[in-house]
């Protein structure tokens, strides 16, 4: 009997015992305050990131916009200065690969609204300019433009839409545990006339040609 009831009274001491109680509850919250603080980490760094994307991409939209921003030269050595300073923040950035910039320009602010592709008469009813169909080159650039822009930054009083895009991997490599995709992918544009140093180019009358297969 005496062995029996120390025994139990071992049993209610081991019961009321608090020991290890701590590391056992944080045992069980760690997990998801850590992933909650890299969380909030890495979409501050997403956020940091946009906020220098959106002033890198203004300083590309002014540049560009004066008399000399429609040169080749000039606009690769206004991408390669956005592109290093993009790649500061992240060194695992490749400028060649993860910084795309892209231009678009047009007549007026309302082309570029409105962003409407040029006509054409869709044979095949898919939605898609192709296989020999008519359209009408209304920029004369010789293809089909969904957009009803023109590549490049265009001429004096053109308004131009500047994207820049940006890939890059995550902060940190948590994001496929909780269902997220493991790269980034920011994207910001701005529209801006190029500056009045010239007349505003004049369109020839629109053209119609044939859309390549």
């Amino acid at each position: 009997m005496r062995i029996v009831a120390m025994k139990k009274l071992d049993m209610q001491k081991l019961l009321r015992n608090q020991s290890g109680v701590s590391v056992t509850e944080f045992g069980l919250i760690a997990p998801a305050v850590i992933t909650m603080l890299l969380g909030t980490m890495d979409v501050g760094h997403t956020l940091y990131m946009r906020t220098v994307i959106d002033g890198a991409i203004q300083e590309v939209a002014r540049d560009s916009s004066l008399e000399d921003g429609g040169v080749l030269s000039k606009q690769e050595a206004i991408d390669a200065r956005i592109k290093m300073q993009i790649r500061k923040l992240n060194k695992n950035i490749d400028p060649a690969q993860d910084i795309k910039i892209k231009r678009r320009y047009y007549r007026n602010f309302s082309n570029a609204f409105n962003a409407e592709e040029e006509d054409y008469t869709d044979t095949n009813d898919n939605g898609v300019c192709d296989n020999g169909e008519p359209y009408v080159d209304a920029n004369l650039n010789e293809v089909w433009d969904s957009d009803g822009g023109d590549e490049g930054q265009g001429g004096a009083k053109d308004v131009s839409i500047v994207t820049v895009t940006v890939t890059y991997d995550r902060l940190f490599p948590l994001a496929k545990l909780i269902g997220l995709p493991e790269q980034i992918t920011i994207a910001a544009n701005t529209v801006l006339a190029n500056q009045p140093y010239a007349e505003q180019a004049a369109y020839a009358a629109p053209q119609t040609r044939n859309c390549d297969d």
